[in-house]
Parts: structure tokens; sequence; C-alpha cells
């Protein structure tokens, strides 16, 4: 990731049937999460520690080699959470927490201080006016962001919870209506509930689809906000909470199956967190290679995975990419995973390209000083993290017409006698040449062969995603990431994605002008221009080697894709891209 040219200064849940090289699990049910409880670092498993002692390695069984600084993760118990739909009154409801999703309008009161909609009138005469009182006194006004909860002794319910939801259905619904499952979650965590029932004051306002939509939105927020990470940690908090009912949200086939896609959708997104997560003396270039053979393995009906190694890289003369990977003890990857339906015909033939840094020093650019992220270029395999879980969501939901490449170039960007020097010059699969004048500009030269290969596959339309400039991050902030295309149908498409799926997008243009910085007088391109427009740069150095035939979009994903807040990854860009997929396909 480029941070360094612009100065910045001032669990995996798997199907039962998989196993994976960080965890282990015995079962997974529909509507799972995972939290690990055992000592930090070091597992007891006999099996594993004779695997680190002899550097065994089994694709069938849990994979452990000697890793840096004797750590290893540990095994995670899945973790249980059903959902119902349940069609009885709020008031009427027993269990631990009741959760009301509200609007600013619902809030409204009459000249007496009386809620004025009908749910929540009837839930305050349940609590003699309590509910009323309270908001006021918490200026409670149902905005985005708040929430209340109030304690309620010798009731059918232990405690009801307010959540605001602001202003009311809109095109940052989706949003708002995840945070109520975030909401939810972090309050069955801090009082160890065990069961919840999540409504809305006004649900009767909604049509079916959005019912259907609004339940997909919440489960995604509740799923996701009692996910924690703790396979590097010593202790945790065991989950009390088991199941969540949805009041008024609709019930039925339907709703299964939407809240079904959820959950294989989320199975995804955690997969991309833990990826990114993972330390990088534990994720290696060949154990990403080994996580997406395990995808396809598990999903052997509709995926396939050719794995390529330095020597198959050279045949194809993917100078570029080799270029990167050169000065790193770990050999690089090549990753190709196929997904083909299992039945019927292919109309659209799709490419998820993502770049892979597993850890990028910045080579001979090292990264120095305040804001240059070295601690965090973990993250920086964060758009190979979204390629693996958006396959692995899309290995459960089957979509019907579409056939899928999903391409990672996987490596490190170390330092060495034998590393790629500022003034070489790479020569990609394609011919062009590149003058390296950064060598922290690691990111586009791996994913100029990626993307060569990827035209090559015959693809209709390509998707790339990489942690790719620190430029993008000062343009747009943490939490939107941003796309570049020339084409308006592929920015169509995938704006529309990230809505349905609830994430943050913006086009920035690729203006050709500022190609004129990117040209070297001894080959066909320099990797990096001057510190204005760098994210745009970029993505013009990327457009050398698509396919004119080919619609493509990038998306830089630098800031989003990890939270400093969480100190944790996101998960960005995995709904999206299998809203994306799933728009193209004929399901």
């Amino acid at each position: 990731m480029a941070v360094a040219t612009i100065r910045l200064s001032s669990n995996i849940l798997t199907s039962p049937s998989s196993s994976s090289i960080f965890t282990k699990f015995k079962s997974v049910p529909h509507f799972s999460v995972s939290v690990s409880k055992s000592n930090a670092g070091v597992t007891k498993n006999p099996y594993l520690l004779l695997c680190a002692r002899s550097g065994r390695r089994s694709m069938g069984h849990m994979v452990v080699r000697a890793s840096l600084g004797l750590t290893y993760p540990v095994e995670i118990e899945p973790h249980k959470i059903s959902f119902a739909a349940k069609d009885v009154e709020l008031v009427e409801w027993k269990g631990d927490i009741l959760a009301v999703g509200v609007t600013e309008k619902d809030m409204t009161k009459d000249e007496n201080s009386k809620f004025q909609n009908s749910i929540l009138k009837k839930l305050d005469s349940q609590l003699n006016g309590l509910l009323s009182e309270v908001s006021k006194e918490e200026d409670f006004t149902g905005k985005t962001g708040q929430s209340t909860v109030l304690r309620l002794p010798g009731l059918g319910t232990k405690r009801v919870s307010l959540v605001g939801l602001g202003k009311g259905p809109s095109g940052s619904s989706t949003l708002a209506y995840r945070s109520l499952g975030e909401s939810v979650a972090s309050a069955a965590k801090a009082s160890q509930a065990n069961n919840v029932a999540i409504a809305l004051a006004s649900s009767e306002d909604l049509t079916a689809e959005l019912k259907l939509s609004t339940a997909s939105a919440i489960a995604t927020g509740a799923l996701l906000g009692t996910y924690e990470d703790n396979r590097f940690k010593s202790e945790s908090k065991k989950l009390a909470l088991k199941s969540i009912d949805f009041l008024g949200l609709g019930a039925g086939p339907e709703l299964e199956k939407k809240l079904k896609y959820t959950q294989d959708v989320c199975t995804g997104v955690i997969l991309g967190k833990e990826l990114v997560n993972a330390p990088p003396n534990v994720l290696t270039p060949e154990v990403l290679a080994e996580e997406a053979e395990k995808i396809a393995s598990t999903f052997s009906d509709v995926f396939t995975a050719k794995i390529l190694d330095e020597e198959q890289c050279k045949e194809l003369k993917m100078g570029s990419f080799l270029g990167v990977a050169a000065a790193s003890t770990n050999p690089p990857k090549f990753i190709h995973l196929c997904y083909k339906p299992p039945s019927g015909s292919v109309k659209t033939k799709l490419a998820i390209v993502g770049k892979g840094l597993t850890f990028d020093s910045g080579g001979y650019n090292i990264k120095t000083g305040p804001g240059c992220l070295i601690e965090l270029m973990k993250f920086d395999m964060g758009g190979s993290a979204a390629v693996l879980g958006a396959a692995k969501a899309l290995g459960q939901i089957k979509p019907s017409g579409v056939e899928v490449h999903f391409i990672v170039a996987a490596c490190e960007n170390m330092i060495s006698g034998t590393g790629m020097r500022p003034g070489d010059i790479l020569t990609a699969s394609n011919g062009k040449t590149i003058e390296v004048n950064n060598t922290d500009a690691e990111g586009r030269l791996t994913l100029a062969d990626a993307l060569v290969y990827a035209c090559n596959q015959g693809v209709d339309k390509i998707v790339d995603l990489a942690t790719l400039t620190g430029a993008c991050i000062v343009a747009l902030g943490p939490s939107i990431a941003g796309i570049f295309t020339p084409s308006d149908n592929m920015a169509k498409e995938v704006v529309a994605a990230s809505e349905a799926a609830g994430e943050k997008l913006w086009r920035l243009p690729m203006e050709e002008s500022y190609w004129d910085s990117m040209k070297s007088g001894v080959a066909d391109m320099v990797n990096t221009g001057g510190r204005q427009g760098g994210s745009i740069t970029a993505a013009l150095f990327l457009k050398q080697f698509v396919d004119e035939k080919v619609e493509w979009l990038h998306i830089d994903m630098a800031g989003p894709v990890w939270n400093d807040k969480k100190k944790a990854a996101t998960g960005f860009a995995v709904p999206t891209l299998v809203e994306w997929v799933v728009a193209n396909s004929s399901s």
C-alpha cells in the first residue's frame, strides 16, 4: 500500500464439512457465531503440537506449522444463535430484552406528553408511563445512534430498549437497521441475555419486501455485532445469547430464505475479518493459498482451485508480480478459484481480483514516520480477504447463470539483497514495462499481472479491490471506499450493490490528463506519479493492464478495511461483491 508516497503527517465460520488453517470447527449450524476459550497463543491439542514440531501438513485436517513467535490460533467453539419470526404482541413477549427500533417521528408526543405512535403508546401504558418519562429525562428523540435501556423487574421482559433509527426509511436505512442489530448485540453482551426480541415501532408502514430487507439488515448487525475474534487471546467472555425473535417483520419461507442468505454473507464477512486480523507471521502467502484451496474443497460442487507457484508464474511472464515478491523468504502464490453454477448455462463471466500483500514493509522505500501505518500492514491483503470471503459466501448461495473467477497474486513486500530497487524496470505479462520509482507502490504491480490473467479467462466484467493508496484515505476518510471506472454501467451496478449491502462507495474521476505524470523516459511507465491525485494515477496505472473489451471497476478500500476504534478488520466489500454477483446471475 503506497502510504509513504503521500506522507500522512498530521473464526472463521465454516460449513460443517470444512476445516481451516486457523480454526477447526466440530459443527456450525445456520445463524452461528464463534467464540474461543483457551490459553493464548498455544494450543493444547496434541495433534496440533505434533504438526507444529514435525512440520506435517494435511489439508484434510488443521494445518499448523512452526510460526515466528510460536504463535498459533486457538481452537474456536461455535456459539449458536437462532432466529425466529414470532406473531405476538410486544407487550406479551417474554424474555430478557425487548428492543424496539424507533424513528424521530415515532417519538413525537401529544400535548399530554403521551406517545402518538400506537405501539409505543401501548408499551408505555403497560409500563405506567415510564417509557415516556425516561425518554424525556434522557432526551431520547430517536436520532441515529441513540439508545436507552430500562430494567423492568416483575414484567414479562426483563429489559426494554429503544434504539434510534433517525429520520426513517431512506437510502441509508440498511445502515440504520444494521446499527439496530449491533446495538441489540451489545446490550445482550452487557447483560448476558439469553433471548432477545426485536421490533419496529412503525413496522406496519413497511411493504413485505422492505420487511425482508429490514430483517436481513438487523440480523446482519446482530450476527456481526455478536462476533469477536478471540483466536489470539488468552481469555474471552462466553456469550449467553441463544435466540433472537423478530416481531412484526413477516414470517414464512421468504423470510427464512432471506435470513439464510444473510447468514451465508455473514460467514463470508467473518472469513474476511479473520484473514485480515491474522498476523503476518501466521498468514503468509502460502497459508492464504491454502485457505482458498479449503474453500474449493468445501464447495467442490461449484468450485475448482488452481494455485500457481513461482516457477509457473515465471512461465506466464508475471515479472511485475514476481518483482514485488523477490525479497521475501515466504514464496509467492498466485491464487485462482473458479466458480461455476451446479446446473444450467452460464450467461455472464465475472472476475474479482484482490490485492494480496500479506505484509508490506514498503521495500527499499521503507515505511517510516508518523502515519506510515507499517504496524498495520497485515491489512494490505484486505482485497484478497474480500475476494475469498465473497467466494465462501457464494459457495453456499450458489447463484445460477454466472461464472466467477476469484484471483489473488499473494506475496510479501520485504527487503533483501534479492529485492527490487528504485530504478529497476519490470516487465508485466502483457509485455508492458514499468520503471519502479517507489517500491512502496507495490500493490498495483501485483494487480497488473493479476488483471492481465483475469482478462485471459474470457470474462465480461472485472472488479478489483485493493488497499491501494493513502491518498484515498485522505480524500474520503476511513469509512468510504473510492471507485474508479471508465464504465458508467459498471459504476451503476456496483454502487447499487453497495447500497443494498449497506456499504459506502464514492466514484472518483479517472482524469486521463494525469497520466502524463506516469510516463517514464526509459520504460512504458513509472509506477507512481506525483503526490497530487495519487489514487487517480494509481487507477490509471491499473487501466493499462485491462483489455478494452472488458468492463472494469477498481475499488480503493484503504480506508474502510480497518476499524481504528475496534482495532480490528471490518470485512468490508464482501457483502457488496456478493450482491454484485447475484445481481449478474439469473437467480
